[in-house]
């Protein structure tokens, strides 16, 4: 498992960017790590502290299979951004840890960060392709 904090997530405050990534596989030893490195950034990142109610970005799509312990991680990640008065949302969310999240009713108190669809997720489903005139 890895984390960093990153900084070019689409959509982050660029004045006042909380970003952390996380990747790989998050086991509970991960969780006070992954706490501490979010509590620093919310209090000083950069030598200045964020304004009140800013948005502390987390990157979870680089996570490997999705667990309870992530999910543990992430209420952890939620309680420690709330108690600073930000808000923690999370990006490129796997679909399995959105469907855990909404399984043990997180899903409410953590942001999901709506990302942009890829062109195949648009097509509708059935659609077949267009026939021209003259066939069929």
């Amino acid at each position: 498992m890895t984390f960093a904090r990153g900084d070019g997530l689409p959509g982050v405050d660029a004045e006042n960017p909380i970003a952390l990534t996380v990747t790989g596989r998050v086991s509970r030893a991960d969780v006070p790590d992954l706490c501490a490195r979010l509590e620093r950034a919310l209090t000083a990142p950069r030598g200045a502290a964020p304004a009140p109610g800013a948005v502390a970005d987390c990157d979870v799509g680089g996570v490997v299979r999705p667990d309870l312990a992530l999910v543990d991680a992430v209420a952890r990640l939620a309680l420690v951004a709330r108690r600073s008065g930000h808000t923690l949302r999370l990006r490129r969310v796997p679909p399995e840890l959105r469907a855990l999240l909404d399984l043990v009713g997180l899903a409410d108190v953590v942001a999901l960060a709506q990302e942009p669809e890829e062109p195949d997720q648009r097509k509708e489903a059935g659609a077949g392709p267009a026939l021209t005139p003259g066939e069929g």
